[in-house]
Parts: structure tokens; sequence; C-alpha cells
């Protein structure tokens, strides 16, 4: 029995409350002030260092003057940054726009190219005005991977002749054509610093030991551009190198030159470049912030029409300071993110720092080889054709959209690889449905949504625009009669399953030709699905998260004829495993029960033994090898509702996991005779070294129930003798001069709720009282975590303290839109 679950009558997590969805928080004070945190300042010197060669890099590799490449960087960061609406998205000259430039320049000249560029600005904007930068999700990742990897294509082929010492041509064919009479005419010099640049760029982010992971925090590109060039200058190389003109001859946009149907087609490909590249990154972008634990994850999700409205605004500015197309940068958005950035103020300083060395820095700029920039050019070309990428496509059936993009913008250039892909990628859609059709009922309170035939990214437009008729807040059961979903219609799916129950709202995904339910986010698929992508067996992989365990569950479903997932309780199974009827005669009394329960004990440990066993022996056989090495102590309630391994994702050996009636840590030196708490503590810091401790109570507590009911005097019972150690939350509770826990930006739902949060918040202070814990503090060795999960709502909550006292705040809320 757990003294921690309450009779239903007293519960209220079994009262409407429960049901009621947590409020927004409140909207931020009108009158901020601006701030430059320490964070955003390392954030962007790390992302200025890596900025700087790659930009000089790229207007090499267009054939531009150099000084453009500073210029998109410079206004990329101050335009975009501050107006687009992806705050940590770093935006610049991309390397996905290298051939589109180059062909621009040496069709029209450059002074036409950077009208071109104001000219897409212009449509950009116009595009984010009607707002439908939505709409560029529905372009299959096939063609975007495709288009990406055709880049890269060129990129390499054009940049093995300046790494060689000679001078690109215009086309790829012609580079490949030119390519052996270049072998014959090698400039060992150039040769040299280009392959010192690949061997630092390669080696740099594999150094090894604690002083090399010291060394990596100093990016890989900053360091081969700069080895290459200390040694060039200490050699006495003669190469050619960086030639920065004055400020004052650099050339400005003039009207463009050329046939209308021509500029016109300019425009249209560097839009989509240019608007596809932004926006995806912004997406990636999310995710990243998303993947990040601590105060600096709770970022705001990007605008993507807002983001696009910043993109247009940053390209008409760069443009008409005759500077390259600007885009959202993958490598330098995902430093920003890493490094720990917190606003868009990261982005900003960027480009401040940019400004600042295109004006004092330029004698160390120009003794930089070309070759070295070529040479940077050029792996980076090398990463847009990305395995993973490939992989991806072939497991989602569109291998074939793929190469043809990519052959068609290596051969033909981008707007015509893109035109076919998208051709491609019809036929194929169409190949494989007939009609796709989504409707939207409301029955008895339930908001059905019906998706009839197969899910591509031709229905996702149709799919979002009905899945945001759905209020918030509403339960919504999504039925998909479908056998196929492509990875453009699954990511549009979970991203609103997500933001949807993120605000207090529940989903509930099925499938009416399977008759089981579609696997949760994370569930081990990871885009398209069918019967033919169903494992017929299970695999050798081990389920070391509750995400994997459920992608093992649908894996063994096939094999064992179980489809109930991970954390189905036994009563509401329906795999062979359920509850067995009464005995004939019998009344169902305690005795029936407790024969039930050992039946359903037995039948659960077989299905283990049977289903699960084979999947984790060796990695059991491994933690029996070496011991365990949990990183987490994770002090939590005995209430049977409390799954650790589900609310936090981990598996075996990632927590040492203390549970009790009511999340208590009695204070040391409490003569209770019970040393059990805190036997673990010490235990789990000094012999198991854990670096974070984190208490976690949850809501319908009955423990808390039951120390609120109690009163003085009467027998003392076990469970009131260890109640007492939860009289010190009573306490500061009722202490009017403390501020009251919160949650979420609102009061707690009754006085039950609030004494579960206030227990949260005394038992860290309990815990730092311990001798073994106080000294992990002050090494600076030991985190300590509160944590609170509402069971109703399915929702997490982590412990921060500030100037408005202790607030439990959504985990995940850096996920929400704005």
């Amino acid at each position: 029995m757990s003294a921690c679950v309450p009779d239903r009558a007293t519960d209220p997590n079994h009262t409407s409350r429960d049901h009621q969805p947590h409020s927004p928080p409140p909207p931020p004070s009108p009158h901020r002030r601006f701030r430059v945190v320490g964070a955003d300042v390392s954030a962007s010197i790390a992302v200025f260092l890596i900025a700087l060669p790659l930009s000089l890099g790229i207007a090499l590799a267009t054939g531009a003057p150099l000084q453009a490449g500073l210029v998109a960087a410079a206004v990329g960061g101050l335009v975009a940054g501050r107006l687009g609406g992806c705050p940590l998205q770093v935006s610049g000259p991309a390397a996905g726009l290298t051939v589109v430039t180059a062909d621009l320049i040496h069709r029209y000249g450059w002074r036409t190219t950077c009208a071109v560029t104001v000219l897409a600005g212009t449509v950009q904007l116009a595009l984010g005005c009607v707002r439908v930068a939505r709409t560029a999700l529905a372009v299959s990742p096939a063609i975007v991977h495709g288009m990406l990897a055709g880049i890269g294509v060129t990129i390499v082929v054009a940049q093995v002749h300046i790494v060689l010492g000679g001078t690109p041509e215009s086309s790829v064919l012609a580079n490949l054509r030119a390519l052996p009479v270049q072998l014959t005419r090698v400039h060992p010099a150039a040769v040299s610093m280009s392959l010192l640049t690949l061997a630092l760029l390669l080696l740099w982010p594999r150094l090894p030991g604690r002083a090399g992971g010291a060394l990596r925090r100093v990016p890989a590109a900053l360091v081969a551009v700069a080895g290459a060039t200390a040694t060039a200058s200490l050699a006495g190389l003669t190469l050619p190198r960086v030639d920065l003109p004055s400020w004052s001859s650099h050339a400005l946009a003039g009207l463009p030159e050329g046939p209308v149907l021509g500029i016109a087609a300019a425009v249209l490909t560097t839009t989509l470049v240019c608007s596809v590249q932004s926006l995806l990154g912004a997406v990636a972008v999310d995710k990243l912030v998303a993947g990040r634990t601590g105060p600096s994850a709770h970022v705001g999700r990007s605008g993507l029409d807002r983001e696009l409205l910043g993109q247009g605004a940053a390209n008409i500015v760069s443009g008409a300071l005759g500077g390259l197309p600007v885009a959202g940068v993958a490598v330098r958005s995902s430093a920003n993110v890493r490094a720990g950035a917190v606003s868009r103020n990261s982005t900003m300083l960027q480009g401040v720092y940019t400004v600042v060395a295109a004006l004092l820095m330029v004698p160390v700029l120009e003794l930089i080889p070309l070759a070295s920039l070529a040479a940077l050019v050029m792996a980076v070309g090398i990463q847009m054709v990305s395995l993973h990428h490939i992989r991806t496509v072939t497991r989602h059936r569109e291998v074939l959209v793929y190469v043809v993009t990519t052959l068609g913008v290596v051969f033909l250039g981008v707007l015509e690889g893109v035109a076919f892909g998208v051709t491609v990628a019809v036929g194929v859609a169409l190949n494989r449905l007939a009609r796709t059709r989504v409707t939207h009922d409301e029955k008895e309170g339930v908001h059905h949504v019906h998706v009839q035939g197969q899910l591509t990214f031709l229905a996702v437009p149709r799919l979002s625009r009905i899945l945001h008729l759905v209020p918030q807040r509403a339960h919504v059961v999504v039925e998909l009669d479908g056998s196929f979903m492509d990875h453009a219609a699954y990511e549009s799916l979970q991203d609103w399953r997500s933001s949807h129950t993120a605000r207090g709202g529940s989903v509930e995904l099925t499938g009416r030709r399977t008759g089981v339910n579609v696997p949760e986010p994370g569930a081990g698929s990871t885009g398209a699905m069918g019967p033919a992508d169903i494992p017929r067996t299970p695999g050798a992989s081990l389920p070391t998260r509750t995400a994997d365990a459920a992608a093992l569950c649908s894996a063994t479903a096939s094999a064992t004829g179980c489809r109930c997932r991970p954390w189905t309780p036994w009563r509401n199974h329906r795999c062979g495993s359920a509850t067995p009827a009464p005995p004939a005669g019998s009344e169902g009394g305690t005795g029936w029960a407790a024969n039930r329960s050992g039946h359903q004990l037995a039948l659960g440990i077989g299905a283990f033994q049977r289903d699960t066993a084979p999947l984790v022996r060796d990695e059991l056989a491994r933690l029996a090898r070496e011991g365990q090495r949990p990183t987490q102590l994770f002090l939590t309630c005995a209430d049977s509702r409390l799954v650790t391994s589900m609310i936090t994702s981990s598996g075996p050996g990632d927590l040492f996991v203390v549970r009790n009636v009511g999340n208590l840590v009695p204070p040391p030196g409490e003569e209770s005779g019970d040393d059990s708490v805190a036997a673990a503590i010490e235990y789990a810091v000094d012999v198991l070294g854990v670096g974070s401790i984190t208490v976690c109570g949850h809501s319908g507590c009955g423990a808390m129930q039951a120390l609120l009911a109690t009163e003085p005097g009467g027998t003392r019972t076990p469970l009131k003798r260890w109640l007492r150690h939860g009289l010190p939350s009573l306490e500061r509770m009722a202490d009017g001069d403390r501020r009251p826990a919160r949650l979420a930006g609102r009061a707690p739902a009754d006085t039950v709720e609030q004494l579960c949060l206030t227990n949260v918040v005394q038992q860290l202070a309990q815990l730092r009282a311990h001798e073994s814990v106080a000294r992990a503090l002050r090494n600076g060795t030991l985190e300590l975590h509160g944590m609170y999960f509402h069971v109703g709502e399915a929702q997490a909550y982590l412990l921060t303290e500030g100037g408005d006292g202790e607030v439990f705040d959504h985990v995940g809320a850096a996920e929400l839109s704005a």
C-alpha cells in the first residue's frame, strides 16, 4: 500500500480541478531595461570567431568583393538579429547561397547582383506580410537536403581549383573539364596551406584530455585559418592573400541591367533559397533550444512570419550597402545555442564585432591566404552532403527525389534542380495517394480530427489549418486512417501536439486501420510510417530511455501480439495478460484480490522475461561488470502514479532513486530511528559522486493531505511519526513573511497544492543541512533542483528562485509559441 495515494473522495486529482490547465505566464513589463547578460557576450564572441573567416571564404567562393561578406555578416547580425522572429538564429552570408550568387555575378555583374538581393528582400517582406512562412515547411525535406547537397558538390568542385592554386570556372562541368589541366599546374604553397587548414579543421575538435577540452572551446574554423596565416607569414610563402580595397571604393547596388525574365528568375531563386534556408534554420534552432536544460533554456519559440520579415529587411539593407545575400546560417546558429545564448543580443553583438573588425582589422585580415579560406569553404561544402540526410530520405522512401534534386542543382542550377525535385516529389506523392481528406468535428466536448488517406507534405498546410481550429486546452483525438505518413507531415503533427499539450490540452493519436495508438513523439519513429516500417522481430538495440522502450514495445508487438504501451497499467492490458475473471462462485473478496494481484505480478514478470530481457541483457551485464555510475540522486514520493523512468526518460544506471511517503528529507541529527534517507544521501554524494540531487513532489499527495489533517495528540502511528519531518513545511507555508510558491505564474489551486509546492522548497533546505551535501555545494561539485509533477496534466515543473520568490516553471517552456 502506498500511503501517498488518498481516497477518491479527498484526492484533488479526481475532481474537475485536475483538468484545469495552468494559466499562461504574465506578460513582460513594458518598461524592461536593456540588459546584456554574460552568456550572450560569451556566445557572441564564439559566433564572431566562426563567422569572420567563413564570411570572407564565402565571398571568395562567389567571386564577390571580399568586403561584401563582412557587410552581409554585420547586417545579418544587426538587422536580422534585431527584427527576426528567431532570437538565437545567426544570419549572414550562407554557403547555400554561394552557387546562386556566383552565377548572378558571372551573368550580370556585381552591382546588378546587389540589386537582385534588394528585390529578393522586398519579396520576402511581402511574403512575410501575407503570413505564408509556414508554407515553406510544406517543402519535402528530401528537396531541401538535395538542394543543399547539390550546392555543396558545386562548392567543392569550384574550391578545389583555388586549393590547387588556380582559378575556378563558371560551372561544374567546366570545372571538371579544367581539373586535369589544373593538376599539372599545382601551386605547392597554396596546396600546403590548404592541407594545413583541413588538417586543423579535422583534428582540433578531437583533441584529447582535459587540456584538449579547454582548447576545443576555440572554434576550429578560427584555429585553422589563423594557423595557416601564421605559418604562411612566418615561412615567407608567396601566394595570393586577402585583398580588401578601401571602403571608399566599395561598390554599392545599382539599377538591374539584363533581361527582365532573367532578373525575375534570379530574384525568385534568391528569395527561395534565402527563405527556405532561414525558416528551416529557425525550426532547427527551436529544437536545439528545447534540448537545453537550465535557466538559459527558456527562450521563446520562433515566429516564422516575423523571421521572414527580418530576413527580408536584412537583404534589402545588405544589397543596398553592397553586401552578399543574407540567410540563417546553421553552423553559426548551432554554435550560438550551444554557447549558452539567451537572447537576440548575442546575434546583434556579433554584428557589432564584425563592423569593428571590418574597420580596424584590415591589415590583419589581409595576411590570410586565399587557399586557406577556399579550404575552409570546401570543408563546409563537404558537410552539406550529409550522410545522415541520405539515410533519412532512404528510410522515408524519398531517395529518388533527393538524387534528382541534387543532380539538377549540380548540372542545371538551383532553381532548375528544385523544380525537378518538386516535380518528382509530386509524382511520388501522387503514386502513393489518391486523395487525403482532413475533417474536424466535436462530440460531447471532445474534438475529433480525422485524416483519411495517406499523409504527405502536400497535406501539411491543410492539416495545419484544421489543427489550428482546435481551441486551446481541449481534448483532441486525431484519427489517422492511412498506412503512410512522410517526414514533413510527421514533424508538423508532432510539433503541433507538443505545443497543444504544453498549453494544457491533451491529444490522443489513433489509427483506425490498425486499431492501435500511433507512437508518441520520440517513440522510435522518425518520420514515414507504414506496414513495411514495423519491425517483425525485436532488434538488438538497448532501450536506455522511456521513448526507446516505447519503440521496443511496438517492435515486440509484431512478434508477440502485445500492443500495450510500456506505461499501460495492468488492469488496462489487452494483450493476453488481462486481469482474469473471478472464479465461479467467488465474491471477489480479499483472497481473490490477493490472488489476482499475484497473478498480475507474475504476468508482468513473464512479459519482461519474454519481451524485454533479451533486449536489455547485454546492457545490464555491462552495468553489472562496471558497477553503477548514476549522475543524479532523484528523491521522490512513493506514490504509485509517479513512474520515475517515464517522467525523466531515464534508463538503467541513470538515476539513484530514493522514494518515501511525502518525499521527505529528515534533518541530520533527528532522533527518528530511521537513517535510511541520510544514508542514501551520503552514499550518493560521497561514494557514487552524483552531480545533482532532485527533490520531486507531485499533485494530490496523500502525505500532504494527511499532514494537513493531523491533529495534536492521538495515537503515534508509524505514519504520524514519519510525517513530523513535514511539519517545517507547514510552518513555512503559514509564515506570512514569505512569498508563497507559485506554479507557472499562477497561484496554487488549493491548500493541498500549496503545501505540495512548499514541501519541495522546504525539503531542499533540509537537504542542504546534511554535511556531505553542504561540502559538495561548497566545492561546486553538486547542484540541487526542485521539481513538481502534476499528475492530472502530465506536466513537469522545475523550481526557479528569484526576486518573485519560488516559482515552479514548465519543463519545455521554450517550446511554447509566443
